[in-house]
């Protein structure tokens, strides 16, 4: 075994988490936490450097993403019109 996995499970053991944790614990960490700051999936993709987007799909199954209101393009079409006919 490599310093470094041992050095993460050290440091984890310290911090008084009791789930095991490794260096791949880190990384699932770091690519929920920037989808759920609102970075694109294909962005964390190319971050991660996975080739197939279903691997950096098995991320999403944690995050907690807010969801955004769904709008029409239309409505913003209608809402233009109706200012410049006033």
């Amino acid at each position: 075994m490599t310093r470094r996995p041992r050095a993460v499970k050290e440091a984890s053991k310290k911090a008084g988490i009791l789930k095991d944790v490794h260096v791949h614990t880190l990384r699932h960490t770091c690519a929920t936490h920037l989808l759920e700051d609102g970075m694109d999936i294909i962005s964390v993709k190319n971050f991660l450097g996975h080739e197939n987007i279903e691997t950096t799909l098995l991320y999403l199954h944690v995050a907690q993403l807010k969801t955004k209101a769904v709008f029409s393009p239309l409505d913003t079409l209608f809402e233009q019109c109706r200012q410049t006919s006033r």
